[in-house]
């Protein structure tokens, strides 16, 4: 059993892709800044960073299984994590969370928290430049906002396929600043 931590934090979530790296850098400024830290990962996320590095980073346990009991009393993890999350942002948002988001998909923890939460959501998406510029993801995205999630849009830079183009998560300076809009 993990132990949550007492009140409100912010959430972030963490999927399976390259960019999954710089959620260690977005954490370790959100905890400089003082604000309380809970990851939430993919099973896919495991595969470009560990557990134990954010683990390490947010001072708290990481998440990611969906029937995982919190210790301090019974509820189910993810309506637990849900109710105490301030913010839940996810970076980065990859082409598979956002179409399971828009289309109601809750099959692991991520998006069951997601899903149950009544906090603001912010998607920071990363993917191949035409993956993010499909009909299928541009629709999903649009139906994402307007569901009243927030986002930092990707960037044009170099990315992990070797390519130029529009897809590459935001900088972490500008994850911190929208976190913190949205918060405000």
């Amino acid at each position: 059993m993990k132990t949550l931590p007492e009140g409100k934090f912010i959430l972030i979530g963490v999927t399976g892709g390259i960019a999954a790296y710089k959620t260690a850098d977005v954490i370790s400024q959100l905890k400089e800044k003082a604000y309380p830290v809970v990851v939430v990962m993919t099973e896919e996320a495991k595969q470009f960073i560990t557990p134990l590095t954010l683990q390490t980073i947010s001072g708290n346990p990481v998440f990611s299984n969906l029937f995982t009991l919190p210790s301090r009393e019974w509820n189910a993890v993810h309506i637990a994590l849900a109710r105490q999350a301030r913010l839940v942002a996810v970076i980065p948002a990859t082409a598979n969370v956002i179409g399971k988001l828009a289309n109601g998909i809750c099959d692991d923890l991520l998006t069951c928290v997601i899903t149950a939460t009544e906090a603001p959501v912010l998607l920071a998406p990363a993917m191949n430049t035409q993956m993010y510029q499909h009909p299928a993801i541009q629709g999903n995205l649009k139906k994402l906002r307007g569901f009243g999630y927030h986002f930092v849009d990707p960037e044009k830079g170099r990315l992990a396929c070797g390519t130029e183009g529009i897809g590459h998560v935001a900088s972490v300076e500008k994850v911190i600043r929208a976190i913190k809009k949205v918060l405000t």
